[in-house]
């Protein structure tokens, strides 16, 4: 069974290194490159104003995140949701930069590259030279974002789920799977041998019901259906 977490987060900017923080993190589980229905999502107090900027993208106002936990309180939920699978993340190198700042800064160990698969890095080996943002992708591959109309972790992480899929050919693998499963099982039928019984069934005619019935073919003549096999 391979698990693996969609995952993206919404920010107060564009680098912790300079105090910006996590407000918002979106998550969604694949098994075996299918979603589940498990999911995880969290608005985060970042414990400092929210430039307009980043307000203009995402929409999470200082006010709407006040009453919310910082990172410290969810931190243990997170870290249990996503256990040791797969992160996928689209342009990981900048989720990934807040997330390890914010266990930094709890001194919990920092999530290593190699459990991180970035789908900016193979959409723009994929798909050289043309737009690879997430709707981009999401038009190339007519997946409905009409919902997208500003950046949200959680639904950013269920389109991505969805792209993601594509980019690895997971629709069309699918497809695959499944002819060969039929192809299969009709191979199974025409190899099926069906099995004599050791001793016949006793007829269940008696001698008058035969004797009745040759009477009725004597009696259709000589041309009768029955005369002609």
């Amino acid at each position: 069974m391979s698990r693996e977490i969609i995952l993206d987060t919404e920010t107060t900017g564009l680098d912790p290194a300079t105090g910006d923080r996590i407000v918002e993190i979106g998550a969604v589980e694949l098994i075996n490159h299918l979603p589940t229905g498990n999911t995880f999502h969290v608005y985060i107090n970042p414990e400092r104003d929210m430039p307009r900027e980043a307000e203009a993208v995402h929409g999470l106002s200082s006010a709407f995140l006040r009453d919310k936990p910082v990172f410290s309180a969810i931190a243990q939920e997170f870290l249990d949701f996503i256990g040791d699978a797969v992160l996928i993340i689209h342009n990981a190198s900048f989720d990934m930069a807040f997330i390890n700042a914010e266990l930094g800064f709890l001194r919990r160990p920092s999530i290593p590259p190699e459990r991180v698969v970035d789908t900016l890095h193979i959409a723009r080996q994929k798909h050289p030279g043309a737009a690879n943002s997430l709707d981009a992708l999401c038009r190339r591959y007519g997946i409905d974002n009409s919902r997208r109309t500003k950046h949200g972790a959680l639904l950013d992480s269920e389109l991505l789920a969805e792209v993601y899929l594509e980019l690895i050919g997971g629709r069309q693998t699918a497809l695959i799977l499944e002819a060969s499963v039929a192809k299969k099982a009709v191979a199974a039928v025409a190899a099926h041998v069906a099995m004599q019984r050791p001793v016949p069934l006793p007829p269940r005619l008696t001698d008058d019901e035969r004797a009745a019935h040759a009477a009725f073919v004597a009696a259709l003549g000589e041309n009768a259906i029955w005369k002609q096999a």
